[in-house]
């Protein structure tokens, strides 16, 4: 990808969380010379930073700068990493380039806004790249992560909660899917993961099963589901049992840390095979 800085350039839009950070310095690991990064106001952990060589800031919702920021600088790749609160769908200031964005789409969601945003860099001839670039020695392959395997009424909810994830995944209303002994308690909605986890919780105390997976026909450019210490944290909290990810299609932040604090926590962890083919 010639640039500017040559050949080893890549352009980061980074979300909140983790995940922008780890992919930055994976990155910087495996020959990245240049990295710029387009950050969000009040959603990009600021310690970002130390991994880039050139951070813009913005406010969710401008995307002609965020177009111009790689334009001007000859970045002709780009990864996507890290959420945006969702709620900021509703709340962001959105520019002129935006607003015509959005008013193209009769359905909005992450798939849809997303998938419009990489054909406006596309238009400028910058390609958006899988957000598992870089990150691939993170998506786990099948079998059993932690020290505790999952018990019989386990292993039946978590079929259960493979079933109802087939069902819904095509249906762009969340990736996760709580169960507790053969009773659906969740199913993720605009809130989040996490916020899934805390409700489901509430309703079934102790002892759930969740189970997070990508969903049918997922986009690979910014549709994986990523799994990091906070979600752990939450499963303590609610004293969960089991977390069930997708083999090769999930990311596991610091993988040996969730490990850890899985087998600390009594947490069977574990990653399933659900068949079919991610989007390139």
């Amino acid at each position: 990808m010639a640039t500017e800085y040559g050949t080893e350039a890549l352009g980061l839009i980074a979300g909140k969380g983790d995940y922008p950070r780890e992919l930055a310095r994976s990155a910087r690991t495996q020959g990245i010379t240049h990295l710029v990064a387009v950050a969000f106001k009040k959603e990009t952990d600021p310690s970002i930073e130390q991994w880039v060589d050139e951070i813009i800031w913005l406010r969710v919702g401008q995307l002609e700068a965020l177009l111009e920021s790689f334009r001007s600088r000859g970045i002709r790749q780009v990864v996507m990493a890290g959420q945006i609160t969702p709620t900021y769908l509703f709340r962001a200031r959105p520019d002129g380039a935006m607003l015509q964005l959005l008013a193209g789409l009769t359905k909005r969601n992450a798939h849809t806004i997303f998938g419009a945003v990489g054909e406006a860099l596309q238009a400028i001839d910058v390609e958006l790249k899988p957000a598992s670039l870089f990150m691939e020695s993170a998506m786990p392959d099948v079998g059993i992560l932690s020290s505790r395997v999952p018990t019989r009424q386990e292993q039946q909810d978590i079929g259960l909660g493979i079933d109802v994830a087939r069902t819904t995944s095509g249906l762009d209303i969340g990736q996760t899917v709580v169960i507790k002994e053969g009773t659906i308690l969740a199913v993720e909605a605009f809130e989040g993961t996490d916020a899934t986890i805390r409700r489901a919780g509430k309703l079934g105390g102790k002892g759930a099963v969740i189970v997070k997976v990508a969903k049918s026909g997922h986009d690979m450019r910014f549709d994986i589901p990523v799994i990091g210490e906070q979600t752990l944290h939450i499963l303590k909290k609610v004293k969960a049992s089991v977390l069930v990810v997708q083999a090769r299609r999930s990311i596991l932040l610091n993988r040996a840390r969730l490990i850890q604090m899985a087998d600390a926590q009594g947490l069977c962890f574990t990653a399933v095979d659900m068949g079919g083919e991610s989007k390139e």
